[in-house]
């Protein structure tokens, strides 16, 4: 599985492209120009449980051993606009205060059960804002293709800015498939250079093969 695989796989699992994508691709930062808001030890492990509740430990490693919380630091730092940036911060302090509300206690202090029940509701909201927000950009391509001129500010206004847990949930699977814990024990993964085998036998629940470019 290469790169631009697993950004098709994140976009499948999440409903849209890979937030950061292209920049991502292309190895330069989104914002060069602009101071990105430091994280805190305490914020990285919020992180790390975050994306713990969406990829846990099973047979399996899960996403705080393969330490996606300070990947999506990096990512976020990287790789996404500041008005992303931006999104991704105040959509912690979003997700904690749901959580007190859903459950009284904030996300650091919920038990993992009370953090899938959060993250289960977040995603459904977050699968609908995401359906209105394509919708959105359709009726932009509709009014292209009637001739009608496109007005850069009225677009704008219509797009819907990304969600938050949106940038979350990608980051999770991103950042713990292309870690060595997520490609060594959740994918099968053949150390380079290794033998060549033109035909292998598939059986059925037989894991993908790691191998990130």
């Amino acid at each position: 599985m290469n790169r631009r695989e697993l950004l098709k796989m994140v976009a499948a699992a999440t409903g849209s492209v890979m937030i950061g994508g292209e920049f991502l691709l292309s190895g330069c930062k989104g914002n060069p120009d602009s101071a990105p808001v430091p994280f805190t030890e305490e914020s990285i492990a919020y992180l790390d449980e975050i994306a713990e509740t969406i990829i846990p430990q099973t047979t399996t490693a899960g996403a705080k051993a393969a330490g996606v919380g300070r990947f999506m630091t990096v990512m976020v730092n990287d790789c996404y606009t500041k008005e992303d940036q931006e999104i991704f911060h105040k959509g912690l302090n979003i997700l904690d205060d749901a959580c007190d509300k859903m459950h009284g206690v904030g996300f650091m202090k919920a038990t993992p059960k009370q953090r899938k029940q959060l993250l289960i509701a977040v995603d459904k909201e977050t699968k609908d804002y995401v359906k209105k927000q394509a919708d959105a950009v359709n009726v932009q391509g509709q009014k292209e293709k009637q001739g009608q001129e496109r007005n850069t500010n009225d677009f704008k206004k219509q797009a819907l800015p990304n969600h938050y847990f949106q940038q979350l949930k990608q980051l999770a699977i991103f950042g713990y498939f292309t870690s060595e814990k997520g490609r060594t024990e959740s994918l099968r993964y053949t150390p380079v250079p290794g033998k060549f085998e033109g035909v292998i036998d598939y059986k059925k629940g037989d894991k993908a093969f790691a191998g990130l470019t």
